[in-house]
């Protein structure tokens, strides 16, 4: 069956309930009575569980599931909100974004993506510090990952770990760290940045404009929020 947005929400669900109960996939999948590699799909988000499947893999973690309905992509329109009606300097500080920016001094970069668009107002929420690099300085990133113990997003098995760290391998350039999430834009040069400063600190961001023609997922997400501001002054 092909991935859904059903599917990637099942499956971060699981994954989810397995960590907190600090089981293994092969573990899961014993008591469950499933193999390894369903678990590790359905996880992926690249199949869909059955009814049957789904129910004995929960049960296995002794919780079920609750199915409700709403308007959708209704969640995001709750972050959005809830975003905007905070200070932005209570947003940087949830991100612990001063504290990895402090650690990134191996090589240039720049602020982009969501991370660029929430130092500039909008209330997008980030997942991950976005920056861009250029290609010329994946080899001392690379060693900053090693260093601070660096795992890149394994997409076949949805969690970090078990790829090559080296943004020239095939993959996600998304990778988790002591100090927190990135995600890397490469790109032969270094985008032209606007500087913005908040609470006594500056930081070079790719500007809106920008964003809004080069990144897909936070041109979607500024969008929504334009939206949003139009339907609530209408």
């Amino acid at each position: 069956m092909p991935s859904t947005r059903l599917a990637g929400l099942l499956g971060t669900v699981i994954r989810a309930q397995r960590h907190s109960r600090e089981l293994s996939q092969a573990e899961l999948a014993d008591v469950a009575g499933v193999s390894q590699a369903t678990v590790a799909r359905i996880e992926g988000g690249d199949r869909a569980p059955s009814i049957a499947v789904l129910e004995r893999l929960l049960a296995a973690m002794e919780v079920q599931l609750v199915v409700g309905v709403e308007p959708l992509d209704a969640h995001l329109d709750a972050q959005i909100d809830d975003l905007a009606a905070r200070p932005i300097a209570e947003r940087i500080d949830g991100l612990g974004l001063d504290r990895l920016l402090d650690r990134l001094t191996d090589f240039p970069q720049v602020i982009t993506g969501c991370t660029a668009a929430l130092l500039q107002g909008a209330p997008v929420p980030v997942d991950a510090l976005e920056i861009a690099l250029r290609w010329q300085d994946s080899k001392p990133f690379t060693r900053w990952l090693e260093t601070n113990y660096g795992q890149r997003w394994n997409a076949r098995w949805g969690e970090f770990g078990g790829v090559w760290l080296e943004p020239e391998e095939p993959g996600d350039h998304l990778w988790s760290t002591r100090y927190g999430e990135i995600r890397a834009t490469m790109c032969d040069e270094l985008p032209e940045t606007i500087e913005v400063h908040h609470g006594g600190r500056s930081y070079q961001v790719v500007p809106l404009v920008e964003l809004a023609l080069s990144e897909p997922r936070a041109a979607e997400l500024l969008r929504r929020y334009r939206d949003r501001q139009l339907a609530n002054d209408s």
